[in-house]
């Protein structure tokens, strides 16, 4: 009789053990890898680190739970490469993420010129790859399957805002434009052109300046000969935050004064002070807007609160389209229920959803349509929205120092 009672007990015993292991099974997965290559030193650094920031905040939260495939929890790993604000590096470095490292997906590098160059790598890998900072259409009308990003085209951005300067009793219709020559900042000022000329602007100065260039003196004193009423100013935050100051310094004013994109980060408020007042700008995203998604973070509220906690600081559009990213990702995974990059490629093309970010909807060549973005101004030293009326906060002001 015992030995049919320990017989009877081992076997339970083992019964059970077998099915811890197997809930063992179904429970615990691979770690999901996603490979980053940005700017971490070089030129580019400060936006490199905001997408880093986006980036981290959304795997922090994703890895509370895990992300769902097919009933198994999956950790999530992102592996980043410093390409040294060099884009040809950026190409390598998304080369060796996929061949190498192994990753599972791509989230592309920092802007519409390196992540151009780099969306040839993972379309030849037929790896997904989001863009968290890549606004140009040029990006995405290479016919291109495995490229999605966050950016509606720069026109949604150029366009409202021409209407509104429009709106204005500026005394006059002259427009200059100073761009950086560099893919982004040349295409949002070239779209620019075109939307002020739609508006009925006369755009008398149109200059490109060089990347890396410190002294803008010779094209500032150009532009105040001219005398306009609105100059247009683009490039990164460190190149507008030089520009400002020296507009300051060589007395250039105008009624109206744009850069894009810089004055978004709370860096530009902080390196030009009251030279800051009145500047307009606009964005895909300001954390004055409020949505209510279906995503780990839930609300725009909540994705501020946990940004503010783990950062110390409020989110720009930068950190938050990364962390779309993340999010967009994960819904994608979940939703095909499966690691198989063309399933999950599929379920993002075909993604309609609300996010903390906004409502996601992609366009066929792969970019999102469904955004409003927002212009704001910085107005006592906070940026301001001015659009669209849902979010509006003010209206703008005219005149800068």
């Amino acid at each position: 009789m015992q030995i049919a009672h320990y017989k009877r007990v081992l076997k339970q015993g083992l019964l059970t053990l077998a099915g811890l292991v197997l809930a063992a099974t179904l429970t615990m997965a691979q770690t999901i890898k996603i490979g980053a290559p940005l700017p971490l030193t070089g030129p580019l650094s400060p936006e490199g680190i905001k997408q880093k920031n986006g980036y981290d905040l959304w795997a922090e939260q994703a890895n509370i739970k895990g992300i769902n495939v097919g009933g198994k929890r999956h950790k999530v790993e992102i592996v980043y490469y410093d390409y040294q604000s060099k884009t040809p590096r950026a190409v390598q470095l998304a080369e060796k993420l996929i061949t190498s490292d192994k990753v599972n997906f791509l989230f592309s590098p920092f802007g519409s010129g390196a992540t151009k160059a780099a969306s040839g790598v993972s379309e030849k890998y037929q790896i997904p790859t989001i863009a968290a900072t890549a606004s140009s259409e040029a990006v995405y009308n290479q016919g291109y399957k495995y490229l999605f990003g966050t950016f509606t085209p720069n026109i949604t951005l150029t366009s409202p805002l021409a209407k509104i300067v429009k709106s204005k009793s500026l005394g006059t219709n002259r427009v200059a434009i100073l761009a950086r020559n560099d893919f982004f900042p040349l295409a949002i000022a070239n779209v620019a052109k075109k939307s002020v000329a739609d508006e009925g602007f006369d755009v008398v100065f149109f200059e490109k300046y060089a990347i890396g260039t410190l002294d803008h003196a010779s094209a500032l004193t150009q532009i105040r000969a001219k005398k306009p009423a609105w100059i247009f100013a683009t490039g990164y935050v460190n190149d507008l935050i030089l520009i400002r100051k020296q507009m300051a310094e060589l007395g250039v004013k105008a009624p109206v004064l744009t850069m894009i994109a810089g004055p978004a980060y709370k860096e530009f408020v902080e390196a030009t002070g009251k030279n800051a007042e009145n500047v307009s700008s606009a964005a895909w995203w300001h954390p004055a807007v409020r949505y209510k998604g279906n995503d780990v973070f839930g609300t725009t509220e909540n994705y501020n609160r946990l940004f503010k906690a783990k950062f110390g600081g409020i989110p720009d559009y930068t950190q938050a389209s990364s962390s779309a990213s993340g999010v967009i990702l994960q819904m994608a995974i979940e939703k095909a229920g499966t690691l198989d990059t063309k399933k999950v490629r599929d379920a993002i093309a075909a993604l309609n959803t609300e996010t903390f970010y906004g409502p996601i909807r992609f366009g066929a060549n792969g970019q999102v349509v469904s955004l409003k973005p927002p212009i704001f101004q910085i107005q006592n030293g906070t940026q301001i929205v001015i659009y669209p009326k849902e979010i509006k906060q003010a209206d703008m002001k005219m005149g800068v120092k």
